[in-house]
């Protein structure tokens, strides 16, 4: 059977499975929706919150753009991994203890103010949409390659555009009709769908390349007595790139880059709730650690792939004659992912970088959508059809699986954090239910419109959601947990300055003159991806200095933080919430 074939049948199979979990697991109830009854076991929630973290950004674009920029690209496994980290072991276990199952829940009560919920809620919605973005993006990107690749048009709209309209309907019915409840247990199976989709052809990869079926091996292995680094090294530089294990970017960019996707993944709303939806925080706490083993199984064979499919595409693409291109070209050529300009009329494809013209190269007349790298790496080595219809799967599977969570953290702001507890204090759950559903669908709608039109690709976007967040919720959290003089004015002042701060500058740079978008242009040489960093300190000083110079919040709210930190001295119950809803 045909690529094509194959993806229909596996897609079909993956979809029909979240589905059927959605209708069997449906919310009866806001307690089901939000926080899927508190009744989920340790081992299955690690595997859904793993799928929750790994996103279209892991799946599909961070094996993407460690190919492309190398050594630079490790900023992305280092600040998404150690983040998770940072969650599990110093916020997840005293929010959990707190009792609230949302960050403008936590915010709105540890600083004794609705304004301060206000706030939190506009942040979580602004970050969730930015995030979100990505994954409606990387869905699009599979299903224009994968079923729409002989087409120019879907409906009217461009194959991509067409892949997010889909996307939006198949994870609005899971999303609405399951909430938290259905969103777990569609995350189960999608972790097992989108762990099998990416190892299956890693394995194949690293026997081909390094004669190793285990690709972190492979990764620093070789065959004939090259090493496969090496190798790809001197293709980079023959070619014009630089070398593939030399950075380009500043120390300073790299360490602000990797703070602001550290501390963003600790402000992620989407991730925190994921460890109410466990009967205790012992249960939380087991839950973190098997997710964050089930992480490391991908993020510890990205980098692997990233180096199969650069040298794989270097062997293949350059020097091709263009009239003998193989399918898999042409069909991401058909879809505007791939680009090739002629500009010496030689019929053949040169692809090379930057210092090309100085070595007395042809210049590039090739573009890449660096998106599409995972996605066409088993095409480009050869791999059996079945297996490039899996990745397909496993794409879509991380893309959908983020973004239900995503949705509900929206629905979840809006319909309790908003109405209920701002203007409709005395909403009935079933009202509340149905407002989380109308969100829930509102918000599909936005993010396909964001889908359709994205800020960037999947991981650039994702890098600033995770800044927006890390200047925004971060500093908030944690000196909401462990600053007892902290009070509502500092921590409002701090979220809404860290916020405009990193925005004004992504938007500048993105937007408004992207132009300008060069190292040499940049406040102290930080990229917006990494200017949630210096949004974070801004927000971290304001916060710290206003609260100083206003009255410290109550004793009761002075008290409560001392239980949250010593739960044990506390109550003599490590598990008993502080506060229940």
């Amino acid at each position: 059977m045909d690529v094509t074939t194959w993806t229909y049948i596996l897609v079909g199979l993956s979809f029909s499975l979240y589905i059927g979990i959605a209708i069997w697991s449906r919310a009866k109830s806001t307690g089901e929706f939000y926080v899927a009854g508190k009744g989920v076991p340790a081992l299955a929630n690690g595997m859904a919150t793993a799928a929750d973290w790994m996103s279209a950004a892991s799946f599909i674009s961070m094996a993407g753009i460690i190919s492309f920029a190398g050594r630079d690209g490790a900023v992305y496994l280092m600040g998404w991994t150690g983040g998770y980290v940072l969650l599990a072991l110093m916020l997840a276990p005293y929010l959990r203890r707190f009792g609230k199952f949302t960050v403008p829940d936590f915010i709105g009560d540890r600083y004794y103010s609705g304004w301060a919920r206000f706030v939190a809620v506009i942040c979580a919605i602004f970050v969730s949409f930015t995030y979100v973005a990505g994954q409606m993006r990387g869905t699009g990107i599979v299903f224009s390659r994968m079923l729409f690749g002989d087409m120019e048009t879907v409906m009217g709209m461009t194959p991509v555009n067409a892949g997010v309209v889909i996307g939006m309907v198949v994870v609005l019915f899971y999303a609405v009709l399951g909430g938290m409840k259905g969103i777990t247990y569609t995350q189960v199976a999608q972790y097992c769908v989108l762990i099998f989709a990416f190892m299956v052809p890693a394995i194949f990869l690293s026997i081909q390349m390094a004669g190793t079926p285990i690709p972190q091996l492979g990764f620093g292995g070789g065959t004939e007595g090259t090493f496969l680094l090496d190798k790809l090294d001197g293709l980079s530089e023959e070619l014009g790139f630089a070398a593939y294990t030399v950075g380009q970017k500043s120390t300073v960019d790299v360490f602000f880059i990797t703070a602001a996707l550290m501390c963003g993944t600790a402000g992620l709303p989407h991730v925190i709730v994921r460890f109410y939806t466990v009967k205790k925080a012992s249960a939380a706490r087991s839950s973190a650690l098997w997710a964050l083993l089930f992480i490391a199984i991908l993020y510890t064979t990205a980098p692997a792939i990233a180096v199969f499919a650069r040298t794989n595409l270097l062997n293949t693409v350059n020097k091709a004659s263009y009239e003998e291109v193989p399918e898999w070209f042409q069909k991401w050529e058909n879809v505007g992912l791939i680009t090739f300009d002629d500009k010496n009329g030689d019929g053949l494809i040169d692809y090379t970088g930057p210092k090309a013209e100085e070595m007395g190269l042809p210049v590039n007349e090739l573009t890449i959508d660096r998106d599409i790298m995972v996605l066409a790496n088993p095409e480009i080595s050869k791999l059996p059809n079945w297996v490039v219809a899996l990745v397909a799967a496993g794409g879509l599977a991380a893309a959908l699986s983020t973004a239900a969570g995503l949705l509900l953290v929206i629905s979840t702001s809006v319909a309790h954090d908003l109405v209920k507890k701002t203007f409709k204090p005395d909403l009935s759950e079933k009202a509340e239910l149905i407002w989380a559903r109308c969100a829930a669908a509102g918000a599909v709608v936005i993010a396909g419109y964001f889908g359709i039109h994205p800020p960037g690709f999947v991981a650039q976007v994702v890098a600033f959601a995770f800044g927006l967040a890390a200047s925004s919720f971060f500093p908030a959290i944690i000196l909401g947990i462990f600053s007892k003089r902290t009070n509502v004015v500092g921590a409002i002042s701090g979220m809404v300055i860290g916020l405009i701060f990193t925005a004004s500058y992504i938007i500048y740079f993105k937007f408004v003159n992207p132009s300008a978008n060069v190292v040499d242009n940049w406040w102290f040489g930080i990229s917006p991806e990494g200017i949630g960093t210096l949004g974070m300190l801004l927000n971290f000083l304001v916060t710290i200095v206003v609260s100083r110079l206003t009255p410290a919040p109550p004793i009761e709210v002075q008290e409560l933080v001392d239980r949250v930190r010593y739960p044990r001295a506390a109550s003599g119950d490590d598990d008993a919430p502080v506060l229940e809803h």
